[in-house]
């Protein structure tokens, strides 16, 4: 087990502790919640691990290097941003997608890059935003944000990168 699985379980311990002294029923009630949660959620996490599998099966490594890979240069991150912008979905969809690439070769820039723009351009985001926020804000939200990914995955591939 990793350091923050450590983590999350002192805080899980920490948590029914602190429900357990408010009233006695708190903790098991609070576990059952989160069961019927991820009883919901553990078919889109099945597909996503199974798709994340899939890819690093499938596309062969030397096209994953050719365009992600730390041989690919600036244009791997770049390419990592923009698939980053276009990927919908949640954390528990995305991250299964963005750890298949990384182990199938993707370079640390490239994925931090894909991380950082999903997080920060998600292409998909923008028609609600505008619909619930306006346009003006929107916009200068979205060009606001634009070069932290790019920077992010250059910083993550200079200092950290394979």
């Amino acid at each position: 087990m990793t350091g923050a699985t450590w983590v999350m379980i002192v805080l899980a311990i920490i948590l029914c502790v602190i429900a357990y002294i408010k009233n006695s029923a708190l903790p098991l009630t609070g576990i059952k919640i989160g069961g019927k949660m991820f009883i919901s959620i553990l078919p889109i996490l099945i597909v996503s691990f199974a798709i994340a599998g899939l890819m690093q099966v499938l596309i062969p490594k030397d096209v994953i290097a050719k365009w992600l890979g730390t041989e690919a240069g600036f244009k791997s991150i770049m390419i990592g941003c923009v698939a980053g912008a276009l990927t919908p979905g949640a954390p528990y969809i995305t991250f299964p997608l963005v750890a298949g690439f990384y182990k199938a070769g993707a370079s640390m820039g490239a994925v931090v890059g894909f991380v950082a723009a999903w997080s920060l351009w998600q292409v998909y985001r923008i028609p609600v935003e505008v619909a619930i926020i306006g346009p003006k804000v929107a916009i200068v939200r979205f060009l606001s944000t634009l070069i932290f990914p790019p920077i992010a995955g250059i910083f993550a591939q200079t200092f950290f990168g394979k």
